[in-house]
Formats: structure tokens, C-alpha cells, sequence
């Protein structure tokens, strides 16, 4: 029984999260939950979960009678650390949204708890604080990024530095992969949000429109697996079957597959070094039938550029 504190618990990952917590009750026990301001989405959590910490960074009006005594309350824009602090868990999942999450990965690493990252902004703009608070710490750093997580699970095999001749990140290419510079300009915040594969929250669905998500993805895998950019490419892979690639030195590639479902890789990070059964769909390659790569178009798509430039030019400009 792994005890699990879910910062960010009413947003995607956290409610997926929660899914496969749920349907594995018996592997899992929720002693801390987490959010911003879904109040209403909180309580209901906390009437399913009964956790022993509950909290929320905007102090709501009142919480209902049923659920006041039920665990400990705490409120405040510190709420994240007074939580990683204050909460008996084995495991914290970091799913929050912003560089808001740093604070509380370094802390949670600093108590002796491991870590479930679903928080890009740590790694991008604290690189290699976090991977030595990791290293320190004695855990390994859990991706749940559904890219990161594939990398993670192609080099058990192979984890010495020196054998990866390089990484590569898939990249569905969002609603506008193939929009034209004149189509762009007329684009609006709601159609970036209408992704053609992943059900995401609002920040993560425009950065994934603009691709500076994955810009993000590949400073964050620079930090994760100790690589320089210059060893990260992306490819567009429309379908979202293969999460990403690693390429070795001898030019054999292993792969990760499954059908999109986000709750695979939040799944593995809960139960790692373990893999139990999933209520995922089987991927079935013949009834594919095909997939299709291509190269990112990186005029069209800035953001992507821009992180790969910062990339190249040092830390101080991945924080920037």
C-alpha cells in the first residue's frame, strides 16, 4: 500500500490520477489532496478519498458540514509546501500547473518523498537543483509526462550515459499543424484549446496549439537524462501511438506504443518498479493500418525554436 499526495488534484493528471487509485484501492491509499480553487471539485474528492490532509490555495466561503471534521483543512498561497510538509505519503504527484510547482518538488525531495512529475515548469526552470535534490534524495525522478515516461521506460535496459546516440520526442502537432501562415492569424483561444488527440487542461492545451509544450519536453529531457540538446530532435506523430523514441549508439531504436491514454504513463509512475493491469484499449497495429511522421515546421511553430534556443544557451535562459 503506497500512501499518495496529489498537488493539483482537480486538474487532468490529478483526476486520472485519482481513476487509477480508485480501480487499484487496494495498492493505493490518497492521504493528501491538493487544488487552486475548483472547491466544489475538491469536496467531492474528498468524499470519495477521505484523505487526511485537504487544501486549497483560495480559502473558499465555507466547506460543507459533511466534510468539515472529516480530515485537516489548511488554506493560503503556501499551501503546497505547508501540504508536502505536514502530509504523511510515500509518494507526492506534482501535477500543478506553472513554475509555482518548483517550491514544492524541491521540498517534497527534501522530506524523503518521492516524486511524480507532472509539472514541466520544475525541471525547465530548475533543472539541476531538482535532479540533485533527486539525486541527494535517493529517488528517482517519475515522469508522467506521456513522452518522458516512454524514455524512461526504453532506457531500463540500457541506463549507462555514453550508449544514446540520441532522444526523440513525438509531438502530435496540435489543431494547427497544418494551418497556413494566413489561416493563423484568424485562429482564437478557444479553437487551441479543441486538441485533436489529448483531453487537457487550458494552459497545457495552448502550449501544446503552439508547441512550446514541446519545447518545454525537451528541456525538461535534457534535465531528466543528463543529455545536451544537441542529442533531442522532435518528430510530428499524428496518431500519438508511439510516446517517443531512444536511438543507441549502434543505431538500434526501441520504441514505447500504446493508444493514447494518459492514465498509462500516470499509472506507471504510481506502481513503479512495478506494471499492473490497466484499463487502457489494446493497441492493435493492424487495425491502424499505418503511421505517419514528419518534420516540425519550426517557422511556423516559434515556441518551439525559442525553448531550443534557450536550450543551446544555458539554464539562466531556460528560466527566462
Amino acid at each position: 500500500m503506497r500512501k499518495l499526495a496529489i498537488l493539483g488534484s482537480t486538474g487532468s493528471i490529478g483526476t486520472q490520477a485519482l481513476d487509477v487509485a480508485a480501480r487499484h484501492s487496494d495498492r493505493f491509499a490518497v492521504t493528501a489532496l491538493v487544488a487552486h480553487s475548483s472547491s466544489e471539485k475538491l469536496f467531492e474528492q474528498v468524499r470519495q478519498f477521505h484523505p487526511q490532509i485537504a487544501a486549497l490555495s483560495v480559502e473558499p466561503k465555507e466547506i460543507p458540514a459533511d466534510i468539515r471534521e472529516s480530515c485537516q483543512w489548511m488554506f493560503g498561497e503556501n499551501v503546497l509546501l505547508d501540504v508536502v510538509r505536514a502530509c504523511d505519503a510515500d509518494d507526492v504527484l506534482v501535477s500543478v500547473v506553472g513554475v509555482v510547482g518548483l517550491a514544492a518538488v524541491m521540498e517534497a525531495l527534501a522530506c524523503g518523498k518521492r516524486v511524480l512529475l507532472a509539472n514541466k515548469e520544475p525541471l525547465v526552470a530548475g533543472g539541476e537543483l531538482v535532479t540533485e535534490a533527486a539525486r541527494k534524495a535517493g529517488h528517482p525522478l517519475l515522469p508522467v509526462d506521456s513522452e518522458h515516461s516512454a524514455i524512461f521506460q526504453c532506457l531500463q535496459g540500457s541506463p549507462e550515459k555514453g550508449r544514446v546516440r540520441r532522444l526523440i520526442l513525438t509531438a502530435s502537432g496540435g489543431p494547427f499543424v497544418d494551418y497556413t501562415d494566413e489561416q493563423l492569424r484568424a485562429v482564437t483561444p478557444q479553437m487551441a484549446i479543441k486538441h485533436p488527440v489529448w483531453a487537457m487542461g487550458t494552459k497545457v492545451s495552448i502550449d501544446s496549439a503552439t508547441m512550446m509544450n514541446k519545447g518545454l519536453e525537451v528541456i525538461e529531457a535534457m534535465n531528466l537524462f543528463n543529455l545536451p540538446q544537441s542529442k533531442i530532435d522532435v518528430i510530428i506523430h499524428r496518431e500519438s501511438v508511439i510516446h517517443s523514441f531512444v536511438e543507441f549508439v549502434d543505431k538500434s531504436v526501441i520504441a514505447c506504443m500504446s493508444m493514447p491514454n494518459m492514465r498509462l504513463p500516470v499509472q506507471l509512475a504510481m506502481t513503479y518498479p512495478d506494471r499492473i493491469e490497466s484499463y487502457a484499449e489494446s493497441l492493435d497495429l493492424a487495425k491502424l493500418g499505418s503511421l505517419h511522421f514528419e518534420y516540425p515546421d519550426y517557422k511556423k511553430f516559434k515556441c518551439l525554436s525559442l525553448c531550443i534556443d534557450a536550450a543551446k544557451l544555458g539554464e539562466s535562459a531556460c528560466v527566462a
